[in-house]
């Protein structure tokens, strides 16, 4: 156990590390331009994505950034930190800016229906990445996981695992993703009776509280014995508390991403199952869709990546250093 406690603790020293810089450089590229080639009458496009200290997300504005690079178009990024009201005020401020393009990961699925009517309304390409909004007629395109489906295939390998068990579920509610993931596992493992839910906890789908959370669930002596996450995030956080409380051999931990620290924890036994995203292949996905829009094309109005299982089998096939 000194082992898997040292290795979890460097995993999260370096995510904590990586959170820091990841936050520094986009505080710095906040609200400036940083195409290098543009083209005479040049288009803007503004993005604010739910929050930066996650690398899916770094890797997706990546991917959009070069080819509007390469278009020699211009952006502009905007960090809400997961606050609903400053991606508001964000979202607000690009239109003031006149930005061409909106891209948007809502903080709050439900919260941006009025912002986005203005975008609307001034004649803003929308286009949301990674979870919906509530009002998908302001919405140009819609370019997800099939989240669902990612929560159902987690939850048949849970079934074909366990033929009984008490099950805590970390959630994010806000996020119209987090809960297509989990009602995608409920509704998968209740086909058999066995399965109870015991507790939901909300963590954001962040390290930093679903880390404590779980220790104060396990502290008030909620007894299960297995965790499903709405995240890798919440996964590391989960595999922490499990680890300082002495229970990662005792609890099976499942989640939805398939990140490399995840991913390592997968290899390392520590977690027995993720669902992949390809957070490289949405970002493609939607700079395509975006100058597709933008030529005057139709495309479909909702578009789903799909997601493929992670377990110890297949770990190696994924890349353990790297996001898919």
């Amino acid at each position: 156990m000194d082992k898997k406690y040292k290795y979890m603790c460097g995993i999260i020293f370096l995510l904590a590390n990586a959170a820091a810089i990841a936050a520094g450089i986009f505080f710095f590229w906040s609200g400036q331009d940083f195409s290098l080639n543009q083209k005479e009458n040049s288009l803007l496009f503004g993005a604010s994505y739910m929050t930066m200290n996650n690398e899916f997300y770094k890797i997706i504005s990546e991917e959009i950034t070069y080819r509007v690079e390469a278009e020699g178009d211009r952006m502009v990024l905007r960090d809400p930190a997961l606050d609903v009201r400053r991606q508001i005020e964000q979202i607000q401020e690009m239109l003031d800016m006149g930005v061409d393009v909106l891209i948007i990961t809502p903080v709050d699925w439900e919260s941006l229906t009025e912002v986005l009517g203005q975008a609307k309304r001034q004649g803003t390409l929308v286009v949301v990445l990674d979870t919906n909004v509530q009002d998908s007629g302001l919405v140009d395109c819609t370019i997800t996981s099939d989240n669902y489906q990612a929560g159902v295939l987690v939850g048949e390998y849970f079934l074909a695992q366990h033929d009984k068990s008490r099950i805590l579920v970390m959630t994010h509610g806000a996020a119209k993703s987090g809960q297509d993931r989990v009602q995608g596992f409920i509704d998968t493992v209740s086909e058999n009776e066995n399965m109870e839910i015991v507790k939901k906890i909300e963590c954001e789908g962040q390290l930093e509280i679903a880390m404590p959370q779980l220790q104060k669930a396990i502290e008030e002596g909620i007894e299960f014995d297995s965790v499903f996450c709405l995240n890798d995030l919440a996964s590391v956080g989960a595999a922490a508390a499990l680890d300082e409380k002495n229970m990662l051999d005792e609890v099976d931990l499942y989640g939805v991403d398939a990140s490399p620290d995840s991913k390592a924890l997968i290899a390392e036994g520590m977690m027995q199952a993720s669902a992949a995203q390809f957070p490289a292949q949405i970002g493609k996905e939607a700079a395509d869709v975006i100058y597709r829009l933008l030529d005057g094309e139709q495309v479909e109005k909702n578009i789903l990546v799909p997601v493929e299982l992670v377990t110890e089998k297949n770990v190696k096939q994924f890349g353990v250093d790297r996001w898919q």
